[in-house]
């Protein structure tokens, strides 16, 4: 059992929390192996890290999300933000370029880490990077996006999962089929329809929102000495993040890099969304090889 020790990094408008499993600098000289997500804090990560007791292993939760409390009186979650955030975090740990496996969210904020500061990683695993613009379908992908988010604003949490479920399941290009379903009721899906009248959520409401925004930019990621692997899940096929992964791909001139499992592929335990952590883990060590 690795021991996980947490510190804080005191940054102008937030104190970023990280969890560090294994010794600093790192053994054997490999590279120390970020795991990152947005809107998944550090603890989605702990069965993934948990394969690779071999590495030195850095978890953290981004900037307003879990314990990394934000003092800038801002809300919103960018990946240019959290990228600057990263870079300082690399620069404080002193051990040299990292490898990073990102997924969701967190695969766009290390897209920017690599055209921001492209010597700070060494290789990029960028699992299911949910970018609207990489899209043929880019502008119906937004209005998806927002019939989730005008649920949310309206009745809530149940309501505003229910129709992001049904977005991120969707199979293909959002035609007009899509947009003539009636709202699923949150019951479908196993969840409450009650409204705690809440609206700060990270995933539903526009918070989040640049993250889905980003436009990548493709010279500078290809030009970059870091190696970026673009993966995707063998269970999403077909689906909104499946499909902005490809693009992201052809985007960088390759073809995804298929992983077991689905978006969640890398989650245990009882989990309702499990995946397949340890099929998951051996083709990350592979891809990293």
């Amino acid at each position: 059992m690795v021991e996980t020790q947490t510190h804080t990094l005191a940054l102008p408008g937030a104190d970023l929390v990280y969890d560090v499993r294994g010794p600093l600098p790192p053994a054997g000289g490999r590279p120390v192996l970020f795991m990152i997500g947005q809107p998944m804090t550090a603890d989605g990560f702990t069965e993934l890290a948990g394969h690779f007791d071999d590495r030195t292993v850095i978890t953290y939760d981004p900037r307003g999300l879990g314990r990394s409390v934000r003092s800038d009186g801002r809300n919103d979650n960018t990946p240019q933000q959290q990228a600057a955030d990263l870079h300082a975090l690399i620069g404080e740990l002193g051990a040299g370029a990292v490898d990073m496996f990102a997924t969701s969210g967190g695969a766009v904020t290390a897209l920017e880490l690599v055209t921001a500061h492209p010597g700070d990683v060494a290789t990029l695993v960028a699992h299911e990077p949910p970018i609207n613009a990489v899209l043929p379908d880019a502008a119906a992908a937004e209005r998806a996006r927002a019939m989730f988010n005008d649920a949310y604003e309206a009745k809530g949490a149940g309501a505003g999962m229910a129709a992001f479920i049904l977005m991120t399941s969707w199979q293909g290009e959002f035609t007009d089929e899509f947009f003539d379903q009636p709202t699923p009721d949150p019951a479908m899906f196993g969840m409450p329809a009650d409204d705690d009248g809440s609206r700060d959520d990270p995933l539903l409401s526009k918070r989040s929102w640049p993250i889905t925004d980003y436009r990548p930019d493709a010279a500078a990621l290809t030009g970059a000495p870091a190696r970026v692997v673009v993966a995707v899940g063998e269970e999403s096929v077909g689906t909104y993040t499946a499909r902005t992964s490809d693009g992201t791909a052809a985007l960088l001139g390759q073809e995804t890099t298929v992983f077991p499992s689905h978006h969640g592929g890398f989650i245990g335990g009882d989990h309702p969304y499990a995946g397949k952590p340890a099929e998951f883990a051996a083709k990350l060590r592979e891809v990293l090889a």
